[in-house]
């Protein structure tokens, strides 16, 4: 019996049999070629999901129009043949293994050639929006009646386009601040012809002709999809209530209403639209749920879902009929596969770091910081096997040495992991008290299970010495002894009232009413965020001018959301001058602290590392030891020299 049956059932959509409730979402592929051509590794990448169980696979962000596209050169083109090739190749893969393929129509709207890789002035191309204004410095034209057909032509003309390179299905955005989101934006539409106005029927009116146009290109055996914000979630954007008139409009003219939330243009909802690690599983579950209730066409809901007893019982109440997933494929694109076969602890959970999507908008490139395989799937599509059984001693126990003796033990490798503490996950054991840090240690967790089942030869409380290791005579050594908190030359650091973020993490008990951190980095201010949760007053000081995101500029947007909830303050360009018991004296004020709380960075154990390298053939340094950086960077690093032994 399926442990979760209701999540497994299949699903017709316009005469198209789907194997399950588990659809992966949009994601788009920045890694084009020049011409803009998608190379074979796209193909690789969402095929990897059809493996792993999805019904359906999204390609994200396929222009209908390309000269009226947010990132040229980095998007899909749905207007020129000579793509046809690479998006075949990508419809091919996904259906050799079960799974619908389907595309995402979009159009930019207003936000279109924002930056067109040129520099000033012509950087800043045309853009059209429902009506005219501007944008970012930039005059936006209002669509005439010759442009907006237009463009209903052009979404039935790339959905033809679509349909003939193999895809069985389209997605059309009608959500998130793209083109028809802001045709529907009672607040941005503010036309006075049939288009736009204060009359909800007026502002659909350009959907619903386009789903039409659709529906008459690709005829009525094949599934169209509409993504819309079930509420735009921010002062001045549409609530449910208007996204349920929104769906009322469309019912009966697609197949699907995916109901989303927010809006990616407004910076306190994006990570709304795509949740933080601060927000529920299935947070906007609610507003599909709501909607569904209204309309008769199918349902879906979208965010934050990895919790499978949520999502069966989403199905089984008939409260939505399809569960989309886009992050949560990443870290683990097996999870359909998973969780139908009853390994529900096998699933790797998305932590919603938000790393893999600032990596993508940084590099063009997906990665996850728990899974390595993501962006990297042709190097993962066959198992390598050891050429040669050897003894591989892993020194740490930490994210990295977990990964790299995980990796290795399943190649067949003799695995020794040493750690000299009593537990695994290294400095990141920490923060398990943190709420919004709980993916993590549940994660750190799963990674130390995993250890325990495969023969792995264990030794907690060891520290690896390199007497220890001559006496072991292992082939390999992989050093991984990770970092320690550098502690700062302040007058007053031997304080009292002065502890590392590592040691408050866990004993905030110990802190008092009033906290001064110093450092404005992702620890300090996470640490912050944490204090302020249990009720602490918290002032943050960093001697730099701005923050550090750690690359991560995603996650400090929701971090940001938190620093305004909490009343936070963050002091740029203050060095701390010295700390005395009533706080800290930076820049010649003094900030009142009962507890002050360094957090300025981690000093690589590089000694402890280095001393083993003459004990063994092959000898690695991995992890925070090189460099102090970040849980991807280990894993992905740690996975690939285990690979290679």
């Amino acid at each position: 019996m399926l442990k979760y049956p209701h999540l497994f059932e299949p699903i017709e959509l316009a005469g198209t049999i789907f194997r399950n409730r588990i659809f992966a979402a949009p994601t788009g592929y920045m890694d084009e070629n020049r011409d803009g051509t998608l190379p074979p590794e796209a193909a690789s990448y969402y095929a990897r999901k059809a493996r792993g169980g999805a019904a359906a696979v999204t390609l994200g962000e396929c222009q209908v129009d390309t000269n009226y596209t947010n990132v040229p050169n980095h998007q899909i083109r749905l207007d020129d043949p000579f793509h046809a090739g690479g998006l075949t190749r990508c419809a091919d893969y996904i259906r050799r293994y079960g799974a619908v393929a389907s595309v995402e129509l979009q159009h930019s709207g207003m936000y279109a050639n924002r930056n067109s890789g040129l520099k000033g002035e012509e950087s800043r191309g045309l853009a059209y929006g429902p009506v005219a204004c501007e944008e970012d410095g930039r005059i936006v034209l209002a669509m005439d009646e010759d442009r907006i057909q237009r463009t209903i032509r052009k979404y039935g003309e790339a959905a033809a386009f679509a349909k003939s390179c193999g895809f069985g299905m389209v997605t059309v955005h009608a959500g998130h601040g793209w083109l028809l989101s802001q045709f529907l934006s009672p607040t941005l539409n503010t036309r006075k012809d049939q288009w736009g106005g204060p009359d909800i029927e007026n502002r659909a009116r350009i959907v619903v002709a386009i789903l039409d146009s659709i529906r008459k290109a690709v005829g009525p055996k094949f599934p169209i999809e509409v993504r819309i914000s079930g509420s735009e979630c921010y002062a001045g954007g549409y609530d449910i209530e208007e996204g349920i008139q929104i769906a009322k409009q469309i019912d009966g003219h697609c197949d699907l209403i995916h109901v989303s939330a927010g809006s990616h243009e407004v910076d306190e909802v994006f990570t709304v639209t795509h949740p933080s690690m601060f927000l529920p599983d299935a947070c906007n579950a609610k507003f599909a749920v709501e909607i569904k209730k209204h309309v008769k066409t199918a349902v879906a809901t979208v965010g934050a879902h990895g919790n499978p007893e949520i999502m069966e019982e989403l199905i089984a109440s008939g409260k939505v009929d399809v569960i989309e997933i886009a992050r949560g494929l990443m870290a683990d694109p097996d999870l359909p596969n998973k969780l139908r076969a009853g390994q529900d602890g096998e699933v790797r959970k998305c932590m919603r770091c938000l790393a893999c999507f600032s990596g993508l908008l940084h590099t063009n490139q997906f990665h996850c910081a728990i899974n390595p395989e993501i962006g990297r799937e042709d190097e993962y599509a066959v198992p390598v096997p050891a050429a040669k059984k050897k003894t591989v001693l892993v020194a740490g126990g930490g994210v990295g040495g977990m990964q790299a003796a995980l990796t290795a033990a399943r190649r067949g490798h003799k695995v020794i992991l040493c750690e000299k503490t009593g537990e695994l996950g290294g400095a990141l054991r920490c923060e398990r008290n943190v709420p919004f840090k709980a993916k993590l240690d549940e994660y750190l967790n799963q990674q130390a299970a995993l250890i325990s089942r495969e023969a792995i030869d264990l030794r907690l409380n060891t520290e690896v010495t390199p007497e220890l290791a001559e006496e072991m005579q292992p082939d390999v050594i992989i050093a991984a002894p990770g970092a320690r908190p550098v502690k700062p030359p302040i007058p007053g650091i031997d304080g009292a009232n002065v502890f590392s973020a590592e040691y408050i993490y866990t004993h905030a008990e110990e802190c008092g009413e009033k906290a001064v951190i110093l450092g404005a980095g992702l620890v300090g201010i996470e640490l912050g965020i944490y204090l302020s949760m249990l009720g602490k007053k918290v002032e943050i000081l960093e001697m730099l001018d701005h923050v550090s995101d750690g690359g991560n500029n995603l996650h400090m947007k929701a971090l940001d959301v938190e620093i305004k909830k909490y009343g936070i303050g963050i002091h740029l360009s203050t060095r701390a001058e010295e700390i005395t018991p009533q706080g800290v004296i930076g820049n010649g004020t003094l900030f009142p602290a009962d507890t002050v709380i360094y957090a300025v960075g981690q000093r690589p154990q590089r000694e402890a590392a280095t001393a083993l390298y003459a004990c063994a053939p092959e000898f690695y340094l991995l992890g925070d030891c090189v460099t102090p950086a970040n849980i991807m960077t280990a894993t992905s690093a740690a996975d690939t020299i285990a690979r290679s032994i």
